[in-house]
C-alpha cells in the first residue's frame, strides 16, 4: 500500500468513490479514443471549458500549464492568450491524445510557444515555482480519490507564489440527486466505460492550501458541475 497516497486523503475525499481502473488501462483507452474523442465529449464540455479559460484569464507573457490537455483545444486558446512572449506546457497520460493535440497546435501556427509532454500529474516533470497559471478541465475527477490531493500538491509546487489555478470538474454539492446516484452506480459497475465521477473540487483545493477567488456552477448530462479559480498563497 502507498502510504503517501493514504495519508494525503482529506475529509473532502473520504466520501468520494474510488477510481479502480489502472493507469495503463486508462492510457490505452484514451489512445484508442484519441481520433474521435471530440465527437463524444466536445459538444458537452466545450461551453464549460471556455468559461473556465475566461475565468483563469491568462495574460500576455505568462507561463501556463494544462494538465490533461486531451485533443488540444484549450492548449491552443491558452497559447493565443499567452502570446509570443508567453509559453504553454501540457501534460497528458495519452500519447494518442498528444499526437492529435500537436497536430492542432501546428495547424494554428503556435508550435513555437507550446511544449506538450506525456506524463502523470501525481509527479509533474517541471521545476518548482515555474508557472503563472495551471488549467484542468474534466481531468481532476479522473484521478483516484487519494491521488487528488497529491495532484493538487504538485500544482502548488509548480505554481509561483500568487499563481492561479482553474479546475473545471463534475461536482458533488448539496443534496445528492438521482442522476448523481445513477452515475456513481454506473461508475462503480462499469469503471472502464464510466471513468470519472463527481468530486468536491472546491473543498479539495481549499484542503490543499489554495485560496478560492472565484467560482461558477453548471450542469452537464444532468450532473452538477463546478468551475473554481484559486490562488497559490
Amino acid at each position: 500500500m502507498d502510504l503517501r497516497r493514504v495519508h494525503a486523503m482529506s475529509k473532502s475525499e473520504a466520501s468520494i468513490s474510488r477510481v479502480t481502473r489502472a493507469r495503463e488501462a486508462a492510457r490505452a483507452s484514451y489512445d484508442r479514443m484519441s481520433g474521435w474523442y471530440d465527437l463524444l465529449a466536445r459538444p458537452s464540455e466545450k461551453k464549460y471549458t471556455q468559461l473556465g479559460l475566461r475565468m483563469l484569464s491568462v495574460q500576455e507573457g505568462e507561463t501556463v500549464l494544462e494538465i490533461g490537455f486531451g485533443t488540444g483545444h484549450a492548449i491552443v486558446a491558452l497559447a493565443q492568450s499567452a502570446g509570443d512572449s508567453g509559453r504553454v506546457y501540457g501534460v497528458d497520460i495519452s500519447q494518442g491524445m498528444r499526437g492529435v493535440a500537436l497536430s492542432r497546435v501546428k495547424r494554428a501556427g503556435l508550435a513555437a510557444r507550446v511544449d506538450l509532454r506525456c506524463g502523470d500529474a501525481v509527479s509533474l516533470p517541471f521545476e518548482t515555482s515555474m508557472f503563472d497559471a495551471v488549467f484542468m478541465s474534466f481531468t481532476l475527477e479522473l484521478f483516484d480519490t487519494p491521488d487528488i490531493p497529491i495532484v493538487l500538491s504538485e500544482c502548488r509546487r509548480v505554481l509561483k507564489p500568487g499563481g492561479r489555478i482553474c479546475v473545471v470538474a463534475l461536482s458533488r454539492r448539496g443534496k445528492v440527486g438521482a442522476m448523481v446516484r445513477l452515475y456513481e452506480w454506473a461508475h462503480a459497475k462499469f469503471p472502464n466505460a464510466v471513468d470519472c465521477r463527481p468530486i468536491y473540487a472546491q473543498r479539495a483545493l481549499e484542503d490543499a492550501g489554495f485560496c478560492i477567488v472565484d467560482s461558477a456552477e453548471g450542469s452537464i448530462w444532468g450532473l452538477p458541475l463546478g468551475i473554481v479559480v484559486a490562488k497559490n498563497p
